[in-house]
């Protein structure tokens, strides 16, 4: 009984497995397919000739590096002004006693209940009054603090001894040296996770970019994707190509970092 359940729960898990894998794979496939292989029922699994000047063409017929340019700036420096935020959020939540800590930390709770679509109307005008539409201002400054990442810091941060915290302050540190001298160094892994996962958020961004740019020059790939796949209309194997430029990278990077993300998600949930 026991080994029908285990070779169940593989079946299971390699059949979910290939459900989800499976749009992503095709996705690579078409774009290396011809427009009639793309099109064609039912559906080519495997090109006839890999036609990799899809990639070219995908890319004369929209200025993608220029979205690649906004992305990795945008998703770069909110993902560095978030950390900057968070640590200091966390650090004074955390280690200070001040009055209202209560309070804040119950308003902040009630943040996390309030759906994104709600507030960001709100952001819109703000931006909108400000004069800062279409500026990279508007797309970096209202992501530049997340009140979850403040929280899952929080959850890293009480499993260290406040002891760290008082022997700093007997030898004269001052709460910004021992943040950056001992919080930090000792938070690498939480603070990578929350990085890795603050510039994903960034590159996959897009309902803000599209309230408040305009014009092509300051799309970010999710939009220029969107645009792309407006202006190219029936031309599928193209769109495929596009899609694979835009989500690829994101892909290799997370790849490459995975072991990082999981041990910094595993101990944040240490407590001490």
């Amino acid at each position: 009984m026991k080994r029908t359940l285990t070779v169940l729960s593989y079946v299971f898990i390699i059949g979910m497995s290939i459900i989800t894998l499976f749009p992503f794979i095709y996705m690579i496939l078409a774009s290396l397919m011809t427009f009639q292989e793309a099109t064609s029922i039912p559906p080519t699994l495997i090109p006839s000739n890999w036609e990799f000047q899809n990639y070219s063409t995908a890319l004369q017929k929209a200025p993608f590096a220029r979205y690649f340019f906004n992305t990795v700036l945008v998703a770069t420096v909110s993902t560095i002004g978030t950390l900057f935020t968070t640590i200091l959020a966390s650090f004074a939540f955390v280690k200070l006693n001040f009055k209202g800590k209560k309070a804040l930390l119950t308003a902040l709770v009630a943040l996390l209940m309030v759906p994104y679509e709600v507030v960001v109307f709100s952001n819109y005008q703000t931006i909108a009054q400000l004069g800062l539409m279409n500026t990279y201002t508007s797309l970096i400054v209202p992501s530049m603090a997340s009140v979850f990442y403040i929280f899952y810091l929080n959850s890293f941060l009480e499993a260290m001894p406040i002891s760290y915290y008082n022997v700093a302050k007997v030898t004269g540190a001052s709460d910004l040296e021992f943040i950056f001298k001992v919080m930090v160094p000792l938070s690498k892994p939480a603070l990578f996770t929350m990085s890795i996962l603050s510039f994903i958020g960034g590159w996959n961004s897009f309902i803000w970019p599209v309230l408040v740019t305009n014009v092509p020059e300051m799309r970010l790939l999710g939009n220029g994707l969107s645009a792309f796949a407006t202006e190219s209309g029936t031309d599928v194997h193209l769109q495929m190509a596009a899609s694979t430029i835009t989500i690829v990278p994101i892909l290799i990077l997370y790849f490459i970092f995975r072991k990082q993300i999981i041990r910094g998600v595993v101990k944040s949930g240490i407590k001490g």
